[in-house]
């Protein structure tokens, strides 16, 4: 939905948070929770879905008359779809998740059709007057190429090859509808690209070279006509959780973008959870006793601890980490858990919750983005005590974002109770 009457900008909640992998299982959850959604948050505005869909969904919803009945059922409802998640590939709820989210990768053909796929349902779905995001992995695992730095390299062109063709397919769409779409990779702990100086390096080394010399051969343009396109068509997906977790300012990382010309096509509002380390021997065992309970067996939760001396240790998973927590010489951790938006304090952990607080300050001023997508899917693997109605969450982050970003809808869910 608008969130402010004077600026084009647009907040939804990404519904990676329901459970389904194939059409019928989407187009049932958002029956279930987008109207009554709709009613409570903008009863009288159009009201925005950050659409999920898997590989599986994505291809039956290009089947028969598929995305011509969801169109219609959006208008009907007065939704509209403007940004899709095309992070996790397949399934994502109620098994064994971990690496595998990362798969395929950017260099992988199937990575390629699902993008091209996706690509194809949100210009069909996207209003005219609103550019389209695609949120996407960051290129590929680092892990998975420990110590290789030629493999690193042969799949980060590969993969920018790959991208160059997305970029081909959206200059096409534009020309053909005046629609802007654009392809958002989103950097997280241990992603082929996980941190603001890994954006940039990737972008000047691989993307603007590479990916420049493929669409100025392919379409037949000057390679400095192609950088162009690629910087308009390829964006960073800013999720607040990562960035918070690689202790990175945000007011340094969008300056770093905007004087390269490296846009933020989207914000994912999330918030990690962070702890002081204690000296004390008995609080750090009740600080480890308090993170293992957020140690889960679906999702990955990379650790990323910080020394005195502003040096930095990357643990692939909390699980693994925990063994290092009673001796660590580490002043802070910072753990890769989407938690509760509205929720900072969680008994001697807390949440990144400032760091989010920081990019709403910043965007009251700036024009930095225009999709900004809420996105806490662990809502299923929460702590039983933290675990609250789904709905109800939902319509909390909500509010609390609107309040925190002083939006005029605040004040009349307020005024509407």
């Amino acid at each position: 939905m608008k969130i402010f009457p004077n600026q084009n900008i647009h907040l939804t909640y990404c519904t990676n948070i329901h459970p389904g992998e194939d059409w019928s299982q989407v187009f049932a959850n958002l029956v279930q929770y987008i109207p009554s959604l709709k009613k409570k948050l903008s009863p009288h505005e159009p009201f925005g879905i950050g659409l999920r869909l898997a590989d599986a969904a994505s291809r039956e919803l290009l089947e028969g008359n598929a995305l011509e009945q969801f169109k219609l059922w959006l208008k009907q409802h007065d939704l509209y779809v403007f940004t899709l998640n095309g992070f996790p590939y397949g399934g994502f709820h109620s098994q064994v998740v971990k690496d595998k989210v990362y798969a395929p990768d950017w260099s992988k053909q199937e990575r390629l059709d699902y993008t091209l796929r996706l690509t194809t349902i949100l210009a069909e779905l996207l209003p005219e007057d609103n550019n389209g995001s695609i949120s996407t992995v960051p290129l590929s695992y680092k892990p998975w190429f420990e110590g290789n730095q030629v493999t690193r390299a042969q799949i980060t062109t590969s993969a920018t090859i790959n991208i160059a063709q997305i970029v081909a397919q959206m200059v096409g769409i534009r020309a053909a509808t005046k629609k802007v779409l654009h392809l958002d990779l989103e950097p997280e702990p241990d992603g082929l690209i996980e941190n603001a100086a890994e954006v940039v390096n990737y972008f000047q080394k691989y993307l603007l070279p590479i990916g420049g010399s493929y669409l100025s051969k392919n379409l037949g343009i000057p390679q400095a006509e192609a950088e162009i396109l690629l910087l308009e068509h390829v964006r960073v997906c800013y999720d607040t959780c990562h960035f918070a977790v690689e202790y990175e300012d945000p007011a340094n990382v969008f300056g770093k973008f905007q004087s390269l010309g490296i846009q933020i096509g989207k914000i994912q509002i999330s918030a990690a959870l962070k702890a002081e380390l204690p000296q004390d021997s008995r609080q750090r065992l009740l600080l480890k006793e308090r993170l293992e309970a957020f140690a889960e067996s679906t999702y990955l939760h990379q650790v990323i601890a910080r020394y005195p001396d502003g040096k930095l240790q990357n643990y692939q998973d909390l699980g693994g980490a925990l063994s290092f927590l009673e001796e660590s010489t580490a002043c802070e951790w910072r753990t890769h858990f989407h938690v509760p938006l509205f929720i900072n304090d969680y008994q001697i952990l807390r949440s990144t919750q400032d760091d989010i607080i920081k990019v709403f300050e910043i965007l009251q001023n700036n024009e930095i983005c225009n999709h900004l997508e809420i996105e806490t899917y662990t809502w299923e693997v929460l702590p039983p005590e933290m675990k609250l109605d789904i709905s109800a969450s939902i319509q909390r982050e909500y509010e609390w974002v609107l309040s925190n970003l002083q939006s005029p809808l605040s004040q009349q869910l307020v005024v509407s109770g």
